[in-house]
């Protein structure tokens, strides 16, 4: 296969994928974002304290953490069909991607808010600040250097998660790999699209770092 037969490809897979994750992503900031907080305000001392809650959020999380990505995008099936309307294509594979990370995405969360300096929760609660005032105020400014990097650490995550959903119907660079690279045998294509996945993880993972290193900055001079 030539140069000029494999850009078109190379090009399609790219913008699938990055269509893929980058919603998926946003879908599972959503809703990651809140159940991480929920596990750590709910846990023993936090101001909504509600053991019961804070279990069943953690079982939830770490069922959804232990299923094979692959496990579970055929399980989604029904689920996706029924939100989209097809479980085939990029669109669809949003669905399964976002599901599959949010548990993921929920535990770097609490981890990240954990580590927020107690001592500014316990002056915002002996103040008489509320939940609203003490995530917007103090846990999500505090953690958010930490937050970033755990979306920089998702967005990876779900790049790896859509070349597998192109074994099962999704497009993508994975897609693409399987049907031209493996099922015609032609290791250039192949070799093109890890190169090509390793240039978006790399770029992805820079700007990440860049950022986090900024926040960090800002944070010690403010």
């Amino acid at each position: 296969m030539t140069w000029s037969e494999m850009q078109p490809l190379l090009t399609q897979g790219t913008y699938d994928t990055l269509y893929m994750v980058l919603w998926s992503t946003l879908v599972t900031v959503l809703g990651g974002l809140p159940i991480g907080i929920l596990l750590v305000l709910t846990d023993t001392g936090g101001l909504l304290q509600n053991r019961p809650l804070n279990k069943v959020l953690g079982v939830i999380v770490n069922i959804g953490r232990s299923l094979p990505f692959i496990i579970l995008l055929i399980a989604l099936i029904p689920v996706t069909t029924a939100v989209v309307g097809t479980f085939i294509g990029p669109t669809a594979m949003i669905v399964p991607l976002a599901i599959g990370a949010i548990p993921f995405f929920a535990r770097l969360v609490e981890t990240a808010v954990r580590e927020v300096d107690h001592g500014l929760i316990e002056a915002v609660e002996s103040m008489g600040g509320g939940v609203p005032t003490l995530v917007g105020k103090v846990l999500l400014p505090q953690a958010l250097p930490s937050l970033i990097a755990a979306v920089t650490t998702t967005l990876i995550t779900l790049i790896g998660y859509s070349a597998m959903a192109g074994a099962v119907g999704g497009e993508g660079l994975g897609s693409k790999a399987i049907t031209y690279g493996f099922q015609r045998f032609e290791t250039g294509f192949m070799l093109a699209t890890v190169v090509v996945l390793i240039a978006i993880v790399t770029v992805i993972q820079l700007i990440g770092d860049g950022v986090v290193r900024l926040l960090a900055r800002r944070g010690r001079t403010a």
